[in-house]
């Protein structure tokens, strides 16, 4: 396992079936795979669903990365982290295995993290009330994602996520970036409301 870290603490909704695909769930800064596990018994059957604990000790909880600010990543520290996940993840889901990261908040910059860092990897991206880690050391370049599939949610009174970041993300995500994004506002704030849930659920079923 990737240095510093120990082996992620991981919760399954059910023993995994190598032969389904794998939905991994990663949950906000300061919460843990506890809290975000729930989330997939409002998601298609057919999956295998995974929460992983973030490696990084903070406020009472775990987060992906060390952070210079809301949003905004040390990019030594994601490099790390996005490696020490790889360890974790690519044994269980190699080659031929299709891989749906769904991240919320701060989870949802980790999960772009990921899928910037290797567009090829993942058969869908859902980056939930979060924004992607822009100068973070991962390549935000014109077409980087080109027709990857991405499901992008926002809340339109969301005062977690700067609104900055979130308003690029949202443009970059539907315009520059070439990837395939499904985009809804919710009207609330930081929050995954029912809705967004029922929609990320049918986006899920598709990637099958």
């Amino acid at each position: 396992m990737h240095a510093p870290f120990a082996e992620p603490t991981v919760a399954w909704q059910s023993p995994d079936d190598p032969n389904r695909p794998l939905v991994v769930l990663l949950h906000g800064r300061g919460s843990d795979e506890s809290g975000i596990i729930g989330l997939a018994n409002h998601l298609p059957e057919g999956f295998s669903y995974a929460a992983v604990r973030a490696p990084i000790p903070s406020g009472g909880g775990f987060a992906w990365f060390a952070n210079r600010g809301t949003g905004r990543p040390v990019a030594d520290s994601l490099d790390q982290t996005m490696a020490w996940f790889r360890t974790w993840l690519d044994p269980i889901a190699p080659e031929g295995r299709p891989v749906i990261l769904v991240g919320f908040s701060g989870g949802a910059a980790f999960a772009g993290g990921l899928l910037l860092a290797d567009p090829q990897r993942f058969a869908g991206t859902a980056v939930l009330y979060g924004t992607l880690p822009f100068e973070a050391g991962v390549p935000t370049s014109p077409d980087r994602l080109a027709g990857a599939p991405v499901f992008l949610a926002h809340g339109e009174a969301d005062t977690v996520i700067p609104a900055e970041l979130l308003g690029r993300t949202w443009g970059y995500l539907l315009g520059a970036s070439g990837a395939d994004t499904h985009a809804r506002k919710d009207p609330g704030g930081h929050a995954l409301t029912a809705e967004t849930a029922a929609e990320l659920g049918a986006w899920i079923t598709e990637r099958a």
